[in-house]
Formats: structure tokens, sequence, C-alpha cells
């Protein structure tokens, strides 16, 4: 898959790239939850019945972070899990617009003529609720309208699971409570994050639990403070673990960042300056400060427990 980097306006250069017509899905996708899937699904499917390239067209930053909303700095798939996901699903070209103070004073007209024109686009694929162009004028109406024939539109019908409406915003509001189940069925998939292994303070090994240290290499979005049942994979090999997604209060005092450790069953390797990452299964418990290191010993060991019989049953399943 290619992934070409756009900012507006866009020049000859970038729309030579584009060789032939191209289908193309519209959206900033952050989650790839299953409404998601349905919108790029679509694209696929009409570019194989077209047979053109299927290509995405996502935004970055955030347009709500953009816009202020301070939240929207944590992503649910940020750019390169994004990248990545999408190239498993069999898309294309992944055209990521930088969202600047040019693109956001686009009118609806001027999106059209000056960005999905010279990209040559074939058909557009979007969500029910897309907005585009200055302060979201832009609906799927306008933009069948702005066609004028030179391209179609194709809109996908709202996703909906058990009568709600799938949406990020959901997804993140079932994380925040660590109701990671919801959030998973949401996605289709286990909320995910990724990082690197680091040197802690070492005083999981003291207390008999030795965990691996997790820098994120993205800004991802970090479900409630609390004990997780988690899967972790490591150099292409999956462990079970607990993970503890926290601000240690029995040890610290007013940690600025939640720390991310996760426990693996069964496992002794040194795997500093790896690659890891986290699959959510379970909320187990929710962060607390225990009087003692025993007290705090003996909960972790419930804890470890309780992941090895959820994990257990899974796999059994």
């Amino acid at each position: 898959m290619q992934s070409i980097k756009l900012t507006y306006p866009i020049t000859e250069t970038d729309s030579h790239t584009v060789t032939e017509p191209q289908v193309m899905a519209i959206g900033e996708f952050d989650g790839l939850h299953l409404g998601h899937q349905e919108v790029i699904k679509r694209a696929l499917t009409t570019a194989k019945h077209l047979r053109t390239p299927a290509a995405i067209m996502t935004f970055h930053p955030h347009p709500k972070e953009v816009l202020g909303q301070q939240k929207y700095t944590q992503l649910l798939t940020p750019v390169d899990q994004k990248r990545r996901m999408l190239e498993r699903m069999g898309v294309d070209t992944m055209y990521l617009v930088s969202f600047n103070p040019d693109f956001m004073q686009l009118t609806p007209e001027q999106f059209v003529e000056n960005v999905l024109i010279p990209m040559k686009v074939n058909t557009v694929i979007v969500g029910f609720d897309f907005n585009f162009g200055y302060r979201g004028a832009g609906t799927p109406d306008t933009l069948c309208e702005l066609a004028q024939g030179r391209f179609a539109v194709e809109v996908v019908r709202p996703y909906q699971q058990g009568g709600v409406k799938v949406s990020s915003t959901l997804v993140r509001e079932h994380l925040q409570k660590g109701e990671i189940e919801e959030a998973n069925a949401l996605l289709g998939r286990r909320y995910t994050v990724e990082g690197t292994v680091v040197n802690g303070d070492g005083r999981g090994r003291t207390i008999g639990f030795p965990t691996a240290n997790i820098n994120l290499a993205e800004s991802f979005v970090i479900p409630a403070l609390g004990v997780y049942a988690v899967q972790v994979t490591i150099d292409g090999e999956k462990f079970n673990a607990v993970m503890n997604v926290g601000k240690k209060p029995t040890f610290v005092a007013d940690l600025e960042r939640p720390t991310l450790e996760a426990h693996l069953f069964d496992f002794s390797r040194t795997i500093y300056g790896s690659a890891i990452s986290v699959e959510f299964i379970a909320f187990l418990r929710p962060e607390r400060k225990f009087s003692a290191v025993d007290e705090l010993i003996a909960q972790i060991r419930r804890d470890a427990d309780r992941a090895k019989s959820i994990l257990t049953a899974l796999e059994n399943n």
C-alpha cells in the first residue's frame, strides 16, 4: 500500500502521483470500528467492480484536536497503526491530509474543485454523517450536488449494534469506563496499543512479579486506570499477561502520567528494547492504594489468577 502525505493546496506534483481514476473513501476513521469498516469495505467492493484502485483519504491531526478538543490528541488508531490496518484490509493508497488552518478554511466547493477533482476520483464513499468544508457546512447531499456528474457518490448507512449507532465517541466512552468487552464489540477486534519495552524502577521483580514497562509508540487513548487481563505480542509470539494501567499510588504520590506494566505469565526472557503490542481482553478492577506491600502482593496474586482463568477460558473456546 502506498502512503502519501498531502498538504493543501494540492500541487501538480501531488496530482501527478494519481495515474488513473480511483475509488476513494473519506473520513477520519479513528478506531476503524465496525461502522468505518463498512465504509471501507464498500470502497473495496466498488473498486473491484470498476477495476480501479481503492484509496482512503484521512486527516492528521484529528480535526477535533485542531478545533480545540484536547482529548483528541490521544487516538484509538494513531497514524502508523491505522496505516498497517488499512493495508491488511486491502487498500491500495492512503492519503494523509494535513488538517491545517488553510485546509480548515476550505468551502465545500473548494474541497471538491481543489482537492477531489485533482485526485481523479471516480467514486467517493462516505458515511451518512460525513461533513466537510468550513465549519462542516458540506454534507453527503452537498457532495452529490457538487459532483455534477464528474464522480459518483455512495453514502453508507449508519452501522448499529444492539440498536445503538457504532461510533468512535462511544468506543472512547467505553474505554474510559474500563468497559473493554463493550469497546471491543464495537471495534470488531481487541483494542490494541503498541510500544517498546523500557526499563522501569524494578520494583515488580523485587515483589515477585516482574513486569514489562511499556513506552507507547504513539499517542493512544489509554483506558481507565486499573488492572486488565491482556495478551501481548513480542517478536511475533503471543503471551498471556496481567497488566496494570495506573499511577502506582502505593509507592508514588501524584505521578503525572499513567504507566503501563504487564506481567507475562511463565516468562523469563530479557526483552528491553523489544517492540510490544497489547490487546485488552477484560477489566479486572480499578487501581487502588494499598496500606502495605504485603497487601498489594496478595492482590496481584489474585489478579494474576483471575487473568489466567479468563485467558485460558478464552483460548479453550
